[in-house]
């Protein structure tokens, strides 16, 4: 202890002495450690904060015959009890009232409120309690299960504006912020935890997630309540915690304020939330891809198939061209594109930039709304007469290890291929070899051999020994499984 109090003095000393000659004024930020309350910050907050309560009606069955008392056979109270279970059992469905609890937040003084949708979801009635113990009942204007967000409103008593939030831009948050975290734990009411944000860009369960990681204590109940920034502005709102106990470890995740403000515009004018959508089918770009088209690095994404008539199409994008630039963001990978697409405004025109013919291509395109795929039912085909056996076609390309035949009807009812597929079939994929390593296996159809469409093994064949003797490393296939195309570069053998 003395020996620490010596370190202080000397440190401090030091520092002032430097300070002295004009050479530091004060410590670097970065090195100051927290001593300031947040009590003053907290105070100003608490009235945005709200807790909310739930209720439903869960059904409840009758009793039940099995739960009937085991009685002796033929007891005179056995055919009693027999006829009170029978009867209960069968009568309509009892109804008991559950509630949940959670939080949120106000985010405009005439009454909205923004929580997770996981709290309300199936609520019949909501109400939203603040801070000085005011209970106003809500209204659902809408709500988003993918993202799990709800927007509610309420009417201020006496027509008097609530206090509301400010809005952070989450963009900005960086590992090693402190946060602050209000909400209802465990229905315990107002509460306020502090942390920092100890990682960014968290997926967890949908290519939509992009949330903010925090060790600010989160339990039970802080669902939908905000996480601010030291600035009180809300960068964040908790909504998921990763427990084996169902409590606190250390690990939160926050939905990020930017895509929160986004998605709650969009409730309250819409009451739904309108994703942007561009009709393609795209897969990531590999090193191996990259240099088959004469990229210079592993980035975008490669389309795989335009839906005719969509957005996509419409603009001009075509198979094998790769996606570098969409709505002005640089497309980096396959796991950000999905996000940069879905959070484009529905109806807007955007930039989109393509790498075509070794050369980038600039385009426009109109954003299209996603829609939920509803499932069809398609008709069993009649039975069809055997075909009468075709000549096999088949060869084998032992520079990447696949054995390959011509489509055939018989090949087809194998595989289970539609009568519009035409191509190349793999019948046979040999271990270890560069076709194994990209996952290629038999009922794969080969459509394009390096951008050219192929019918016969030979075709193949011609256009692989072409690349080999250009001294290219690697081969880029576009192949099709049951109706999924995909893009494969396979490195070619020396």
């Amino acid at each position: 202890m003395i020996l620490a109090d010596f370190q202080g003095y000397f440190r401090g000393a030091a520092l002032a002495a430097i300070a002295a000659v004009g050479l530091v004024a004060t410590e670097p930020a970065w090195a100051r450690q927290p001593t300031e309350s947040f009590s003053e910050l907290v105070d100003k907050l608490m009235p945005t904060v709200v807790n909310i309560t739930t209720t439903q009606n869960v059904p409840q069955q009758g009793p039940r015959l099995r739960d009937m008392p085991q009685l002796p056979p033929g007891s005179p109270f056995e055919e009693l009890f027999k006829d009170f279970f029978d009867k209960r059992g069968g009568e309509e469905q009892q109804k008991r009232r559950g509630t949940s609890l959670g939080s949120g937040f106000v985010i405009d003084g005439e009454g909205y409120i923004v929580t997770n949708n996981h709290v309300i979801q199936g609520a019949e009635d909501i109400t939203v309690i603040f801070r000085d113990d005011t209970q106003l009942k809500a209204k659902l204007i809408g709500s988003d299960s993918r993202i799990d967000l709800a927007l509610l409103k309420v009417e201020p008593p006496n027509k008097k504006p609530l206090p509301a939030v400010k809005w952070g831009d989450s963009d900005k948050a960086r590992v090693g912020d402190w946060v602050i975290a209000i909400g209802n734990p465990f229905g315990m009411g107002h509460s306020v935890t502090a942390g920092i944000i100890s990682a960014r860009g968290r997926s967890l369960n949908d290519s939509l997630d992009d949330y903010l990681q925090t060790d600010a204590a989160i339990n039970k109940g802080n669902s939908g309540g905000p996480l601010f920034n030291t600035e009180g502005e809300v960068i964040g709102v908790n909504t998921a915690i990763y427990s084996p106990s169902g409590t606190n470890a250390g690990l939160a995740f926050s939905i990020p304020s930017n895509l929160v403000k986004q998605v709650a515009d969009q409730l309250r004018e819409f009451g739904k939330v309108k994703r942007g959508w561009i009709g393609v089918s795209y897969q990531s770009v590999t090193d191996d891809i990259a240099d088959s088209f004469g990229l210079d690095r592993a980035r975008g994404v490669l389309v795989a198939n335009v839906t005719a008539d969509g957005p996509a199409a419409k603009a001009g994008l075509k198979r094998n061209d790769i996606i570098i630039s969409f709505a002005g963001q640089d497309v980096l990978d396959l796991r950000r594109f999905p996000k940069i697409v879905a959070n484009a405004r529905v109806g807007n025109t955007v930039d989109v930039v393509v790498w075509r013919g070794a050369k980038e291509v600039p385009l426009k395109l109109r954003v299209g709304e996603q829609e939920e795929a509803e499932k069809q039912n398609t008709s069993a085909q009649g039975a069809k007469k055997p075909s009468p056996p075709d000549q096999p076609v088949t060869s084998t390309i032992e520079q990447l290890g696949l054995t390959l035949q011509k489509v055939t009807d018989q090949l087809r009812e194998r595989y289970g291929l539609s009568d519009q597929v035409k191509g190349v079939i793999v019948t046979k994929v040999a271990p270890n070899s560069p076709a194994a390593e990209k996952q290629l296996q038999p009922g794969d159809v080969i459509l394009e051999v390096d951008q050219k469409p192929v019918t016969t093994p030979q075709e193949v064949i011609d256009l692989v020994t072409k690349l080999q003797q250009q001294k290219k490393r690697s081969v880029l296939l576009f192949v099709e499984r049951q109706g999924d195309p995909r893009f494969a570069a396979l490195r070619l053998q020396k």
